[in-house]
């Protein structure tokens, strides 16, 4: 009897590092314990279907759901040994996909299981919050807009007006980046109300008091503030001109000008260990009331005006630009072009110069005269003269800088005034300007979600429940990635080393802080190679490399999560 031997392979890559990490967050567990399921459910729990999905999604950098089954049928073997649990293709279905949306986008389960892992994230990793940063971003794409449903037209922050859009509101540690808490809304709704509930969820699921609030002008509302202030926490952010304006900036400035005002330099450490300075500015105190659920508040303010100095040369530069297109702009008014008559009254020249000076932003800036020219004495342009056709006479404008204007204007620039409720002591105004400017962990939070490798946008689903609940999933997958990157850069701090290896090209290039991604990207190409017969089978699996288990072990993970998949998961 002849035997037939049998060769499967099967691309093994990041999975067993991203089950692990699942299991070490507990998501298999409090899934299923705060999710309900139909009666008729069969096979894998809710739970691991959700741990198995997630683990499609960001190895593969893909959320769809019908290229799930296909992906899990190349990989079952790899899937029972990770999960230890009997896995079939048929169990990340379609169906069984949107069964999971449909769970997370309950809206009183999701908060209960968000509290319920928030608490375990905090103990298992050790963490200790101390500052919360909340932002919005917008996904947009080509859905149908209902009155009352989730997708909505509304102010793109993808420059995409165009196209309906769904918002979310995140709050996350800083500068962690870890997602604490996940709003999902419709995409008309504007940013300023949605501080207070963001805030609320924060401090349901973290069930904690005295943390400090970071976020951007939106959250300046004086409503927003007071309500921080009323629940015992604190905030830090910017006063935009609503709050804030431009003649009061000034009043704030007059000391400063005047040299009555020192002011406090903010420095940072640059690459090579040097200090660099980042701002100047100085605090003053503000007494404050408002009402926040009909009782009447009252509380201390610092306010911190501060100057970028790096800022300030970006505005002086621009400036100098918009005053320049400003002036071709205007000079332009008086040549003749062949489909334009030549402007015969001063008012209809004032007010196309007034549009040229309101788009360019530099009205004040610039004197301008109307001046009458008659076809005898035409006006000397660039030293050569311009017979006009017609008779009549014309009105031409001359164009000159306000020096004092534009002097006056440029010692305001870079200058901007933030505010925060926490003392001195606890923040000063040195470290208040680096604990705002952090706010690339929020963005990166964001090119995440919407780019790889969870790739939210662009997102095809249309029911409104099933689009809550795939947001919110790819928020755990957020919250993996970035505590993946806590634990390899905590222990590399330990060690006092770098991690080499993870640049293509550059082998020797090593870091202190390496990303997620490109430590997941160095399992790529692991492969389990099954042989099998009728009475025997053999397995072999990619040796792990040097990085490879340097890796797992700064993950504090064991090499056994990839080893054990040589061990049958059933007989032959």
């Amino acid at each position: 009897m002849e035997e037939t031997l049998i060769v499967t392979s099967e691309r093994v890559d990041d999975i067993p590092v991203l089950v692990a990490h699942m299991a070490r967050m507990g998501l298999q567990r409090l899934v299923d314990e705060q999710f309900r399921v139909h009666g008729n459910w069969q096979g894998l729990s809710l739970g691991w279907v959700t741990v198995l999905w997630l683990s499609h999604i960001l190895s593969e950098a893909d959320h769809r759901l019908n290229h799930v089954q296909l992906w899990a049928e190349k990989r079952l073997e790899t899937l029972c040994g990770c999960s230890g649990q009997t896995v079939r293709a048929l169990d990340l279905s379609d169906d069984r996909l949107a069964g999971v949306l449909s769970a997370l986008g309950h809206d009183a389960c999701w908060a209960a299981f968000e509290s319920t892992l928030n608490g375990h994230l905090l103990r298992v990793y050790d963490l200790n919050p101390q500052r919360v940063r909340v932002d919005s971003t917008t996904v947009s794409g080509r859905w149908e807009v209902t009155p009352d449903g989730l997708f909505q037209f509304g102010r793109s922050k993808d420059h995409r007006p165009d196209l309906p859009q769904v918002k979310v509101m995140l709050s996350s540690l800083d500068p962690l980046g870890m997602p604490v808490a996940t709003q999902v809304v419709s995409g008309e709704k504007a940013d300023d109300p949605l501080y207070g509930p963001a805030i609320t969820q924060v401090r349901q699921g973290l069930g904690r008091r005295g943390l400090l609030y970071v976020g951007d002008c939106k959250m300046g509302a004086l409503s927003t503030r007071a309500f921080i202030q009323e629940g015992g926490d604190y905030y830090l952010c910017p006063l935009g001109r609503r709050q804030l304006s431009a003649e009061v900036l000034s009043t704030y400035l007059v000391p400063v000008w005047a040299g009555e005002q020192a002011l406090v330099p903010v420095y940072r450490q640059g690459q090579e260990g040097e200090e660099e300075q980042l701002a100047e500015g100085y605090e003053r105190l503000e007494t404050l009331s408002a009402e926040v659920e009909g009782k009447t508040i009252c509380w201390d303010e610092r306010r911190l005006v501060l100057k970028s100095l790096q800022q300030a040369r970006i505005e002086q530069d621009s400036l100098a630009i918009r005053l320049g297109r400003a002036e071709t702009d205007l000079a332009a008014l008086n040549a003749r072009k062949r489909n334009r008559e030549p402007f015969g009254e001063s008012a209809s020249l004032r007010e196309v110069a007034e549009s040229i000076l309101k788009r360019h932003d530099v009205a004040g800036l610039l004197q301008l005269d109307y001046v009458e020219v008659s076809p005898e004495h035409p006006l000397q342009t660039s030293g050569r003269k311009r017979t006009p056709a017609r008779s009549d006479k014309e009105t031409h404008i001359r164009v000159a800088r306000d020096e004092q204007a534009i002097a006056a204007k440029t010692r305001t620039l870079g200058w901007r005034v933030y505010v925060t409720n926490q003392p001195a002591e606890q923040l000063p105004l040195p470290q208040a300007v680096p604990a705002y400017r952090n706010e690339f962990s929020i963005e990166h939070d964001f090119g995440r979600l919407k780019g790889k490798p969870l790739s939210l946008a662009p997102m095809y689903l249309q029911d409104d429940v099933r689009a809550t609940g795939l947001i919110r999933l790819l928020s755990i997958g957020l919250r993996l990635l970035t505590l993946l990157e806590f634990v390899a850069r905590r222990n590399l701090v330990a060690e006092g080393g770098k991690l080499p290896g993870l640049y293509a090209g550059n082998p020797k290039r090593a870091t202190t802080r390496p990303t997620a991604e490109r430590l997941l990207e160095s399992f790529k190409e692991t492969t389990l190679t099954i042989l099998s017969d009728n009475q025997r089978e053999h397995r072999h699996l990619t040796p792990l490399s040097a990085l490879q288990q340097k890796i797992l072990a700064l993950l504090d993970l064991s090499p056994d999560l990839y080893t054990i998949l040589c061990t049958p998961s059933q007989p032959p």
